[in-house]
């Protein structure tokens, strides 16, 4: 779909006021239900957790995000119509599934009964899900064709690409495309929180929307308003509508800045001699790892470092063979980049090293004066 031009914008216009209409002939006030027995009756918490695992089945079989929204709505459709049990209710959303998967997908991506029931861990057989179509579809009368709130999703984010493209210019990475699979996403966390029930799909689609505008551009709210004109959506409901989302997403997983950088700074160990040619390892006072970003962009994140392994009091001195061998000892892993020390008055302070091996072989220098293969160790420069 392209995103400019006039023709393209009476194009969008004419699509949303279709979708706008076919939502105000299907759409219903939701209204809870008083649950009189947890065992009886369906909670919003039931079906909070069978869109989850719809969520997972849409993944695991591929299929459209469309499948899924119209699956969805499906099963809305169908709970505010009849009074279930929660046994039944993974039969209901299975059901329901597998009536959008054959409405929106194409046939020889559509998998048969029998393998839907084996890969789908639904605890049904194949007759109880044909049972379970024909009762959704009576009760439907026949009409699973609704307005779902990705519709409107894929309008707005048409409306918003036309009218404002210059949205992406703080994205370079990011494509149009891109962008609305990540708004899909936050849709997809939305519609299973059962607080969002009671606003139609065209309210929670703008929602979505207008919460990334504002993020955006600084004249999001004008967009706004011009988008809920066209969808005569009403502002009071779209204010309460965004609270509830931005409460939603407020859990949605971001990733990492790409370019963030770990600034690690170890703890001060000293090795020390103890007589009879033996070296022990001492740790100083616990000293917390700093952790920074070098660039400006990126997000300061905090990380815990791996606690260091303190040598148990039996790990004593013991004494050295003739060719000096060391036993081996633990010791933390050091990152490059540290200064390395060598003091020469008392043993050897090392708060940093290129390569540290968990062993110390017998080209490691004593104190004692006595003679060493290697060369003296030197200060390393930081730059």
């Amino acid at each position: 779909m392209k995103y400019s031009g006039p023709l393209e914008s009476q194009r969008l216009s004419l699509l949303l006021e279709k979708t706008v209409s076919r939502e105000a002939q299907m759409w219903k006030v939701y209204v809870p239900k008083n649950l009189t027995d947890q065992d009886i009756d369906v909670s919003p918490a039931h079906r909070d957790e069978v869109i989850r695992w719809l969520v997972e089945l849409n993944n695991k079989f591929y299929f459209y995000p469309e499948t899924f929204s119209l699956a969805i709505t499906i099963l809305d459709r169908f709970l505010a119509l009849v009074k279930a049990r929660p046994k039944y209710l993974r039969c209901i959303a299975v059901s329901g599934f597998f009536l959008a998967a054959k409405t929106n997908e194409e046939d020889e991506n559509i998998p048969s009964l029998k393998d839907m029931v084996k890969n789908s861990n639904c605890g049904c057989s194949s007759a109880d899900i044909l049972r379970m179509e024909r009762i959704i579809l009576d009760k439907l009368n026949w009409d699973l064709h609704t307005s779902t709130p990705l519709d409107f999703l894929h309008i707005f984010h048409a409306m918003m690409m036309s009218s404002r493209p210059q949205i992406l210019s703080s994205l370079p990475k990011m494509n149009p495309s891109q962008h609305v699979a990540l708004l899909i996403r936050q849709l997809h966390q939305c519609v299973a929180c059962h607080q969002l029930l009671q606003f139609k799909g065209s309210t929670l689609a703008l929602a979505i929307i207008s919460l990334e505008l504002e993020t955006s551009i600084p004249d999001w709210l004008a967009l706004t308003i011009d988008l809920l004109k066209k969808a005569k959506i009403d502002s009071a409901q779209l204010i309460r509508c965004r609270e509830l989302v931005a409460g939603c997403l407020s859990t949605f997983p971001a990733s990492l800045p790409p370019n963030a950088v770990y600034i690690y700074n170890p703890r001060k160990q000293t090795m020390v001699h103890c007589g009879r040619g033996m070296l022990r390892l001492y740790s100083s006072p616990t000293t917390e790892p700093e952790f920074a970003n070098v660039k400006d962009n990126a997000k300061k994140i905090a990380s815990t470092a791996a606690p260091y392994r303190r040598p148990s009091s039996s790990y004593g001195c013991k004494q050295a063979s003739a060719k000096r061998k060391v036993e081996e000892m633990e010791v933390d892993d050091f990152y490059d980049g540290i200064k390395r020390l060598y003091n020469e008055d008392g043993g050897q302070e090392i708060t940093g090293m290129d390569t540290v091996t968990s062993s110390y072989g017998p080209n490691l220098q004593l104190q004692e004066g006595s003679t060493s293969p290697c060369p003296p160790l030197q200060p390393v420069t930081v730059i």
